[in-house]
């Protein structure tokens, strides 16, 4: 609108200016033409003697009177040293109505009119466009001011119009502001269905409706949910001990022992303890639902690490798995159980996952947290803070891309029909989720790259602190 109103006025000022230097103009040209016109009625002036009284004209007003082959014979009045600029040629060749010269000392433009006389010779009557020039000027000038102080208004009234119309729209932006901090009983208050922002207030009052409704039907089921895994992973944990006991007392009991049932009974110890680490692993994650319980402390990651990586030689001894180390220190504030089961959770998830005899390395150093890459979960640390990173690369067959965003999912595994038995995985489908879950509540994040045929790899980012 102002670039309209700027354009607007430009014209206008443009065609203003046009016009009054148009209309001064032609008013000159009249005025030359009735200075001339008594002059074909009487002969010129003579020239003027010693003691004859000078010829008067108007101010800004110049005669000369020329023969009719341009030369100049008098000019009046006789002492004018300004004038039009005009040769010889230019006299003698001149059109029959008035025209536009430049002046002899290079100042103002002279507008002249050559008029032929009854006795051969021509008279020059000359004005000077100093005074229309500087009206115009003038002109000009008022309306550039004029001009700026419109479109200025304009500006502070378009500004005010804009914020007014916008008030309803910025008193939305502070609900979805509110709403997305978790307010989600929030509302637009504006709701005048007359106004296209009333309207669109009902609208998002409908639908923020719908959706906290449905938001508090989540909660309540995962709550539910949350309880019965919890209340069944209790309820399991009596029957499994008893299962895992009558197993272990056959098994030390001194009378003569059926092999087959042995056998049996050593299949059903087993999956027992199978099914009490899942338990385990559920009632884990109940309570990191809830509210993790940690005991912080000051934390060396570089000897969990090598921990893990002593573990998983005992558990595959033919598969090389190599630690790297930083120089410097990698401690972390955590809950040192805690963070030793993560790391052996990702190591194990490596053993589990490729082929008997892939090399696996584990790294941990410390680095400067970039932004999110890959499959991840979390948000900390924060790009740019000092973290510890811990890495855990596999040289096996990797993750599909379709599989790599659910890694971190609870019981989701690549292969559906993959074999659960407990000789080749010993795995629940919960190992990465445990993982990440307990990363998270140490205030950091976990990261999963990969590609078919590439290998794996986990990247652990937890917030450096100096011991």
């Amino acid at each position: 609108m102002l670039v309209l109103s700027a354009t607007a006025v430009a014209g206008f000022a443009v065609a203003g200016v046009l016009l009054l230097e148009r209309s001064l103009v032609h008013r000159v040209d009249v005025q030359l033409a009735d200075m001339t016109a008594p002059l074909h009625r009487r002969p010129p002036p003579a020239p003027r003697s010693a003691d004859s009284r000078e010829v008067k004209l108007p101010t800004e007003f110049r005669i000369a009177f020329h023969d009719a082959s341009g030369t100049l014979l008098r000019e009046v009045p006789d002492d004018a040293g300004e004038g039009p600029a005009l040769s010889a040629a230019a006299v003698a060749g001149a059109p029959d109505g008035p025209f536009t010269v430049a002046g002899r000392t290079g100042g103002a433009e002279w507008r002249v009119l050559v008029v032929r006389l009854p006795d051969g010779t021509r008279a020059v009557a000359g004005m000077s466009l100093a005074s229309t020039r500087s009206a115009v000027n003038q002109l000009l000038v008022i309306e550039a001011s004029v001009g700026v102080l419109v479109l200025l208004a304009l500006g502070g009234l378009a500004w005010g119009v804009v914020r007014l119309g916008l008030r309803p729209l910025t008193r939305m932006e502070r609900t979805a502001v509110a709403i997305a901090g978790g307010e989600i009983d929030r509302r637009v208050g504006d709701t005048n269905p007359r106004t296209e922002t009333g309207r669109l207030g009902q609208a998002l009052n409908t639908m923020l409706g719908r959706l906290g409704h449905a938001l508090r039907e989540r909660e309540r089921s995962e709550e539910r949910m949350r309880l019965f895994v919890a209340d069944a992973s209790h309820e399991l944990r009596t029957p499994l001990t008893s299962i895992r006991g009558f197993a272990r007392l056959y098994h030390h009991g001194a009378g003569r022992k059926d092999p087959a049932a042995e056998r049996l009974l050593g299949r059903i110890e087993n999956e027992a303890e199978r099914m009490g680490r899942l338990v385990e692993d559920l009632l884990l994650l109940a309570r990191l639902d809830r509210e993790p319980a940690l005991e912080m402390d000051v934390v060396d990651l570089s000897v969990l690490a090598g921990d893990a990586v002593h573990a998983a030689r005992a558990r595959d001894g033919d598969r090389p798995v190599r630690l790297v180390l930083s120089d410097r220190p990698v401690t972390v504030r955590g809950d040192e159980r805690r963070l030793h089961q993560v790391i052996g959770n990702v190591v194990g998830n490596a053993l589990t996952h490729t082929p008997d005899g892939t090399p696996v390395r584990v790294s941990v150093d410390r680095v400067r947290a970039g932004s999110l890459a890959g499959a991840h979960t979390g948000s900390g640390p924060a790009p740019g803070a000092d973290a510890v990173l811990i890495e855990v690369a596999d040289q096996g067959p990797g993750i599909a891309p379709e599989h790599l965003p659910r890694v971190f999912d609870r019981f989701y595994r690549a292969d559906a029909d993959r074999s659960r038995d407990t000789d080749r995985t010993g795995g629940t489908g919960l190992g990465l989720a445990i993982a990440a879950a307990l990363v998270l509540a140490h205030g950091g994040r976990m990261e999963a790259s990969s590609g078919a045929g590439t290998g794996a790899t986990f990247r652990i980012l937890l917030p450096f602190i100096s011991d």
